[in-house]
């Protein structure tokens, strides 16, 4: 028996809930009053810290509201509404969904949100079945006031998926089921794949107790939000590693205006050190986004430091394996609107390769913006190798009374044709190369002691 993905609506698919929006559609179309006492401020606590037992009673006794009214009059009401909604719905949300699809499991959408206001949203969304609370209706097809079949609500919720299981063969012990409500407990302990969604504080708690995944659907598959209060680890992260906290380093960032606030964005920049990691951070930092950073896979196997690059945003690349599956994550971040970072010169060149003034990179970037349409803004780096050369273990901590500048300056979006990707990536290394300092265009032929600072350990290769 093949199992199935049942899927929460209200602060799972999207940020909030579907109350306001299908309030406002019924109240523009004299189905429901325009006003009742308290109506905003419990939309905004369900919104903050999810469900409760008082908008959970006021969702069953909206059965009064509709009651005398005809069942097909709520039609455009819900149409409307779902054109709204389908729009706040978060895009990684909507990728699980043709994930599971593609998979061969059905998509059940599983709401207490009345069926005949909710359906409309669930088929422009692409599910294959919907689960919600069923109003009764009278002869002439209006409602009577009384509900059919199942609240669909906690363990009502868990008796409609049940007998929904049995009805179309489903094991429930294969099936995947993702809600934020501590209430839904019963559905996610009947499940074989249970996850969290944007958990409210007690599902939170409970579902660390019992290592349950814990995700948000607003940003990549991995990143960690903290819980409750929903800000990305990523940003203690950068706060990490501002600027201020680097003796050994003095910064000289413009042009952070390039990077657009919103939308995907591909962020490309040269590499010289090891401390071109602080250095993109603080990019990062000062554009006030975070971004999904690709960074090779040794990176990622490192006990403890793995988890922890994974969970702030990190893409792992496997260049054994052809890097496909870090393309996938990237596109999957730049499709969900997300800022994508990476070092098209894949490492730091070595020896005569460090001091070519002629930069050379891997054209995943290119690739990347020819299939998401993506701005690729350059990112100029130069002095973070006096900071932390690639031939020592540790940054140069001895410099403190004189730091060396770290020079960065964020270009404007690179102008590409999205045909060759050999000719957009080399467009994107001229741009990177244009935002240097004069001297890094100078042939330069270096010395012994220059040439060893490009190894690992200074050590020249036989």
């Amino acid at each position: 028996m093949p199992g199935a993905a049942f899927f929460d609506l209200d602060r799972t698919l999207l940020q909030g809930g579907t109350g306001p929006h299908l309030s406002r559609a019924m109240v523009d179309l004299g189905l429901a009053p325009r006003s009742l006492p308290g109506q905003g401020l419990l939309f905004k606590t369900f919104d903050l810290l999810g469900e409760n037992l008082a908008s959970i009673f006021l969702a069953r006794q909206a059965t009064l509201v509709a009651r005398g009214k005809d069942s097909q009059s709520f039609d455009d009401a819900a149409t409307t509404a779902a054109t709204v909604i389908a729009e706040l719905v978060h895009p990684f949300a909507l990728a699980l969904i043709e994930q599971h699809k593609a998979e061969g499991r059905p998509v059940v959408m599983a709401t207490t949100t009345p069926e005949h206001l909710i359906k409309p949203l669930a088929d422009l969304l692409g599910f294959d079945h919907v689960l919600a609370t069923r109003y009764g209706t009278r002869e002439d097809g209006r409602f009577d006031g009384s509900i059919r079949g199942p609240f669909v609500w906690s363990t009502g919720k868990l008796a409609a998926v049940r007998h929904f299981a049995a009805q179309h063969d489903i094991d429930l012990r294969e099936s995947f089921a993702y809600s934020d409500s501590i209430f839904d407990l019963p559905l996610l302990q009947a499940v074989g794949q249970p996850a969290a969604v944007n958990p409210d504080p007690r599902l939170a708690l409970y579902a660390v107790a019992r290592r349950w995944p814990i995700v948000h659907f607003d940003v990549s598959p991995g990143v960690f939000k903290i819980p409750v209060v929903g800000i990305e680890l990523q940003r203690f992260a950068l706060e990490a590693l501002r600027s201020t906290f680097f003796p050994c380093a003095r910064f000289d960032i413009q042009g952070i205006e390039n990077i657009p606030r919103h939308g995907p964005v591909i962020l490309v920049g040269n590499h010289r050190s090891y401390f071109d990691v602080a250095a993109m951070a603080n990019v990062i930092r000062r554009s006030g986004r975070t971004a999904r950073v690709l960074a090779k896979k040794e990176l990622f196997e490192v006990p403890v430091l793995g988890p922890l690059v994974g969970a702030i945003g990190g893409i792992r690349v496997d260049r054994a394996e052809g890097g496909q599956e870090s393309y996938d994550m990237a596109a999957l971040a730049l499709e969900g609107g997300e800022m994508v970072a990476l070092l098209p010169q894949g490492t730091i060149p070595r020896g005569k390769a460090f001091f070519d003034p002629v930069l050379k990179g891997r054209t995943g970037a290119a690739r990347l913006a020819a299939a998401s349409r993506a701005p690729v803004v350059p990112v100029g780096l130069w002095g973070t190798e006096k900071v932390w050369p690639r031939s020592s273990a540790m940054p140069h901590l001895l410099s403190l009374a004189n730091p060396p500048t770290v020079r960065v300056r964020v270009g404007e979006p690179v102008e590409l044709n999205h045909r060759s990707p050999a000719a957009d990536t080399k467009r994107i290394m001229e741009a990177i190369s244009e935002l240097l300092p004069p001297e890094a265009h100078q042939p330069h032929e270096p010395t012994e002691d220059e040439l060893r600072s490009t190894y690992p350990g200074g050590r020249l290769p036989n």
